[in-house]
C-alpha cells in the first residue's frame, strides 16, 4: 500500500512536466510563427526576386553609308575596339573620281557667276550706247521730217506756178525728185529710230535677265555656286565614309564582311557590343510588380561568376508589354478553351559601370535579380 501511494506523485509529476513541455513547445512554435510572419510582413515582403533574367545591351550595327568593294578588313570577331577605330575600308577609286568631278563643277560654276557679274557692267554700257543711238536716230528723224516738209512745200509751189508757165518742166521735175528723196529719207529715219528704240529695249531686257541670276547674292552665295559646293562637300563626305569606323567602344561580333566583297549602303557588315553599357532584362511575374518603381535598388548575381560576385543596380524602366504580347505568334486568348497564365513583364535594370568594368558581362548571360521595393514609394 505504501509503495502504490508513493508511485502516484511520481506519475503526476511526469504528467505536469509533459504538459509544461508541450505548452513551452507550443509557445515556441507560436513565437516562431509570429516572428516569421513579422519578418515576412516587415522585411521579406519588400523584396521580389527572379532568376528569369538575362544580360542585354543596345548593340551597334555597323553598316556602310556608301557602296563599293571592300579593300581591307581590319578586325575579327571577339576583338576589342575603341570608338573611332577603323574597322573596314572600301575602295576609294570611284569616290575620288566623283570628288574630282565635283571640284571641277564648282570651279566652272564659280567662273560662270563671275561672268554674270562682269556681263552686268558690259550690259550697262550697252544700254548707255543704245540710249545714244536712240537719241541720234530721233534727231535724224526730226531732220528728215523737216527736209520732207520743205520739199513738200517747194513741190506745191512749183506745181502751182507750172500752170502759168512761170516754172520750167525741168525745175518741176527736180522738185518732184527732191520730194521723193526726202520722203524716202524720212521713212528710213523713222525705221532707224524704231530700230534704235528696239535695240535699247533688248539691251534692257538682257541686263534684267542677267541681273536675275545675281540679284541678292554674292559670288559665294549664288545658288549655282552653292549647289556645286554642296555636291563637292557631299562627295568629300562620301570619300570619308569609305573608311568605316567603330561607333562605340566594345567587342566585335557577327562579322559578315569579307575582303573583296561588293557591298551596298545600309548592308550589315558587323556589330559592336558595348559591354560597358550592359544592362539586365529581368522578367518578373505581373503579380510581383505592384510596388516596383523606377529608381529602386536591385542586387544581382550572374551564373558565370556565382553568388560570390554581387552586382548593384537600379530599376531603369518597364517594357511596354509582356513577353507573350511581343512574341512571333501572340497568344489568341479569345479563341478555344482559355486557361489563365500569369504573364511576365520585362523590367530593365541599370548596372553599376564600375562593377561592370571589374567583372564584365556578355549578352545573354543568365542572371538572378532581387528588387528592394522599400524605396521610391
Amino acid at each position: 500500500m505504501s509503495e502504490t501511494t508513493s508511485l502516484i506523485p511520481t506519475v503526476a509529476n511526469k504528467e505536469n512536466r509533459r504538459k509544461k513541455l508541450l505548452i513551452g513547445l507550443a509557445g515556441v512554435v507560436v513565437l516562431s510563427a509570429a516572428g516569421a510572419a513579422s519578418y515576412w510582413i516587415l522585411y521579406s515582403s519588400n523584396f521580389i526576386s527572379t532568376d528569369n533574367a538575362y544580360a542585354a545591351v543596345e548593340i551597334a550595327q555597323v553598316t556602310p553609308s556608301v557602296g563599293g568593294t571592300i579593300s581591307e578588313v581590319l578586325v575579327k570577331d571577339t576583338q576589342a575596339v575603341k570608338k573611332g577605330d577603323i574597322l573596314v575600308r572600301i575602295d576609294q577609286t570611284d569616290a575620288k573620281l566623283a570628288l574630282a568631278q565635283a571640284e571641277a563643277d564648282l570651279g566652272r560654276a564659280t567662273r560662270r557667276v563671275k561672268g554674270f557679274v562682269a556681263n552686268d557692267g558690259s550690259l550697262k554700257a550697252q544700254i548707255s550706247a543704245r540710249d545714244a543711238d536712240e537719241k541720234r536716230a530721233a534727231a535724224q528723224f526730226s531732220s528728215a521730217e523737216a527736209d520732207f516738209e520743205r520739199a513738200k512745200i517747194d513741190l506745191k509751189r512749183r506745181e502751182a506756178l507750172s500752170a502759168s508757165g512761170s516754172v520750167s518742166g525741168d525745175e518741176l521735175t527736180h522738185a518732184q525728185n527732191a520730194f521723193a528723196a526726202t520722203k524716202a529719207n524720212l521713212e528710213a529715219a523713222r525705221a532707224a529710230a524704231a530700230q534704235a528704240k528696239a535695240n535699247r529695249s533688248t539691251a534692257l531686257s538682257t541686263r534684267e535677265a542677267n541681273a536675275v541670276l545675281i540679284a541678292g547674292t554674292t559670288e559665294a552665295t549664288n545658288p549655282e555656286v552653292t549647289f556645286a559646293r554642296a555636291r563637292r562637300d557631299q562627295t568629300a563626305v562620301d570619300l570619308e565614309r569609305t573608311v568605316v569606323r567603330a561607333p562605340v567602344d566594345g567587342i566585335v561580333a557577327k562579322r559578315q564582311v569579307q575582303l573583296g566583297q561588293r557591298v551596298q549602303a545600309g548592308m550589315p557588315l558587323l556589330t559592336v557590343v558595348p559591354i560597358h553599357e550592359m544592362h539586365v532584362d529581368a522578367n518578373f511575374k505581373e503579380v510581383q510588380l505592384k510596388k516596383v518603381q523606377i529608381g529602386q535598388t536591385v542586387k544581382l548575381h550572374a551564373d558565370i561568376y556565382g553568388s560570390s560576385v554581387t552586382y548593384h543596380g537600379t530599376v531603369d524602366g518597364f517594357s511596354g508589354g509582356s513577353g507573350s504580347a511581343f512574341s512571333a505568334i501572340p497568344a489568341q486568348n479569345a479563341t478555344g478553351n482559355w486557361i489563365k497564365v500569369v504573364q511576365r513583364l520585362p523590367v530593365r535594370i541599370k548596372l553599376d559601370p564600375a562593377e561592370l568594368q571589374s567583372k564584365p558581362l556578355k549578352v545573354g548571360l543568365s542572371m538572378s535579380a532581387e528588387i528592394d521595393t522599400r524605396g521610391k514609394i
